[in-house]
């Protein structure tokens, strides 16, 4: 994608204006955020907050680079570096996108009472332009996360079959395998056979529990696999369905 500003950027003059105007362009945003939005109006205050800081971080962005426009906006760090992590976790992908097509839109708005005499036109196609950036930026924070997700799930999913697997009772394992998503269910079966050769086995594996509506951890400890099972409505249906995931040999 070019990363340009039209043929010529907004004057100096609608810049420093649009700089001005951040602010209240941020606080307008929150507040359509608020009519528009039911599940908005519920977010803890600091969630709030930091949509705020989000908002204004990207309204500057947009100024750098209409300064700059031969420079690719920063918009991983500059906009999305003003709020903790931990709204990425809190807010999903889809309702970011909604909260960034509000903001847009607000910024769309305000145009007209910002633009010096003939910018108008120039600052609204830089909107434009910048708004798609950060839908791509958007996409990669997300796309980032869930991959660090994966990855810290799969570590801590082996540490707590590990942990069972040695027999130990630390305090912190509940908590671990609620982190997973495991319920505080039953009947709890564990199976341990030989794990297959090839193949994506804890996908394979967890497929299989799912289909018979199980919780499953699962982990491979050298040719041994072990699956851990929650839940199971029909244990021996459940039994026999995830026991053909295993390599040959006794289950």
């Amino acid at each position: 994608m070019a990363h340009r500003v039209s043929d010529r950027p907004p004057s100096a003059a609608t810049l420093r204006r649009l700089e001005r105007a951040s602010g209240a362009i941020a606080t307008r945003a929150v507040a359509r955020m608020d009519e528009d939005f039911p599940w908005f109006r519920t977010m803890p205050a600091d969630q709030r907050s930091w949509v705020v800081l989000v908002a204004q971080a990207g309204i500057a962005s947009l100024v750098e680079w209409c300064r700059s426009p031969d420079r690719p906006p920063r918009l991983t760090g500059e906009v999305f570096g003003a709020a903790p992590r931990d709204l990425v976790r809190a807010v999903p992908l889809k309702q970011t996108v909604d909260l960034v097509k509000v903001t847009v839109e607000v910024m769309d708005d305000h145009v007209e009472s910002v633009a010096e005499p003939g910018d108008a036109d120039v600052l609204r196609m830089a909107v434009l332009q910048f708004s798609r950036e950060v839908a791509f930026a958007t996409a990669h924070v997300y796309a980032t996360f869930a991959e660090n997700r994966g990855a810290w799930d799969a570590r801590l999913e082996a540490l707590v079959v590990d942990a069972l697997v040695r027999g130990e009772h630390s305090e912190e394992l509940p908590g671990r395998a609620a982190a997973l998503g495991w319920a505080d269910t039953s009947p709890v079966l564990v199976l341990v056979g030989a794990a297959p050769a090839d193949g994506d086995t804890h996908a394979t594996v967890r497929r299989a529990a799912r289909s018979q509506h199980c919780e499953v951890l699962v982990g491979v400890h050298a040719d041994q696999l072990v699956v851990v099972l929650g839940g199971a409505d029909d244990v021996a249906a459940a039994t026999d369905r995830v026991a053909e995931e295993f390599g040959p040999g006794p289950v």
